[in-house]
């Protein structure tokens, strides 16, 4: 099972792919699977590299207050 965090387009590039940000890590993905333009400021999902679909603003951040709670309570990872 492959959980996907909402990820903020932050900047646009013109080979088709977009730098975005997930909870604070920046990395540039795919565009070539998505057919419609994307914006800065936009919420995606990502699989692997690509740009999946867009997510609406108030699905995403409920998402990331969710995930936020979830490291909050798990408390530091053992290693």
């Amino acid at each position: 099972m492959c959980l996907s965090i909402p990820s903020q387009v932050v900047e646009i590039h013109e080979d088709n792919t977009v730098t975005v940000d997930t909870m604070g890590v920046k990395r540039r993905v795919s565009c070539h699977l998505l057919m419609d333009p994307l914006a800065i400021g936009e919420y995606v999902l990502i699989h692997i590299g690509f740009v999946m679909s867009k997510i609406d603003d108030k699905d995403a951040q409920e998402s990331l207050e969710m995930y936020q709670f979830i490291m909050d309570e798990s408390g530091p990872l053992p290693i």
